[in-house]
């Protein structure tokens, strides 16, 4: 399947395309936002496993990572969606996929976060009844995020050593 395009007020969602490796790298380049994604900068390898990994879901599982991008200048704000990463996580996430996102720092504060991940969900909901997230605790920014989008926690847990929070959400 092909990622659809989604459109919103300020934002356009789309495919990632190969030429938007450098401004991947630089969303993932930044510390502030792989903090609670990783613990660290994304080398541009992995940055390119990234983005084929995004091409891959699409055509294997049928959703996937959008980039977000603003409506009037064109530039990416950044990456929303929807994915099954097959974590090995206890208690499982089972075969429901795993929301996330992550935004270039100068797009904070504006409710675009709040507004790409409802048009993701949006067009979740008619096919995906039950979606869910992962979320470190000290995240707080994502946290009320999560809350704003009708997700509910439903468990504490550990992956990779580091404390999650575990939260679902039922389309509406």
């Amino acid at each position: 399947m092909a990622a659809p395009t989604l459109a919103t007020q300020r934002l356009i969602l789309r495919a990632h395309t190969q030429y938007d490796f450098a401004a991947c790298c630089a969303l993932w380049a930044d510390p502030e936002l792989t903090r609670f994604i990783g613990g660290r900068p994304s080398t541009p390898e992995e940055v390119w496993q990234r983005l084929l990994r995004y091409a891959g879901m699409w055509s294997l599982i049928g959703y996937g990572y959008f980039l977000a991008t603003d409506r009037q200048t064109g530039l990416p704000v950044g990456e929303f969606g929807l994915a099954d990463f097959h974590r090995d996580i206890s208690p499982p996430l089972g075969d429901r996929p795993e929301a996330g996102w992550i935004m270039l720092p100068g797009h904070h504060g504006k409710g675009l976060a709040h507004e790409a991940m409802s048009a993701v969900l949006d067009w979740a909901d008619a096919t995906m009844p039950r979606t869910v997230c992962m979320i470190d605790p000290a995240n707080a920014p994502s946290l009320r995020l999560a809350a704003k989008l009708g997700y509910v926690e439903y468990d504490r847990t550990t992956y990779k050593d580091n404390p999650t929070i575990l939260h679902a959400r039922s389309a509406l």
